[in-house]
């Protein structure tokens, strides 16, 4: 009985989460980054507490999409930076202006909002941001996320299979609950 369980142990190590949990993984690990720098932005400019994100949870999906982006399709650039600039910068700008523009038109209203910017769109999109996605897109690919890859792997080595995948699809049960209450909450 112990030999079968330790066998039961040793295969379960063996198992890794596979290509699309690991990027479910990275996207609630970015999207959480990025509501802790949206939260630290709020607090040190207005000087208190503020829930920037979308959801009542803390993260902020269009971090982890932004995120998967790079991941899955710009990460080919990493090694041409101007070229990696470029495509980021138009990419993450019309995603931007689209999100806005969906959120805009589902729930009547502005998460962030750059009127006062110089050369913005709509006040949706401006030409800062776009030169500003463009650099963080090169910081993300070669420092960023080579950072916490290497931080993740590290942890999911340590940790059986079965207590990751079960955590990674709690995660993903509450975020979908966290989203339909959100979308609830917003449209009454």
């Amino acid at each position: 009985m112990i030999d079968l369980l330790e066998d039961k142990i040793m295969r379960e190590e063996k198992i890794r989460l596979s290509k699309w949990e690991i990027y479910c993984l990275y996207f609630f690990i970015y999207a959480f980054l990025g509501w802790l720098l949206e939260t630290l932005y709020s607090l040190f400019v207005l000087g208190h507490f503020t829930n920037r994100g979308f959801l009542y949870g803390p993260i902020c999906p269009i971090y982890g999409y932004g995120a998967l982006i790079l991941l899955i399709f710009l990460r080919k650039y990493k090694k041409n930076s101007i070229q990696l600039f470029v495509i980021a910068a138009i990419i993450f700008t019309v995603f931007e202006y689209l999100v806005s523009f969906g959120l805009d038109a589902l729930f009547a209203m502005h998460w962030w909002d750059y009127t006062q910017d110089f050369m913005n769109l709509n006040g949706r999109v401006s030409i800062f941001y776009t030169f500003a996605w463009g650099f963080i897109a090169i910081f993300f690919l070669n420092h960023i996320h080579p950072f916490f890859k290497k931080k993740i792997n590290l942890l999911l080595s340590k940790i059986p299979y079965t207590v990751q995948s079960i955590s990674l699809k709690m995660i993903f049960v509450i975020f979908i609950v966290d989203t339909i209450l959100s979308c609830i909450r917003y449209v009454m």
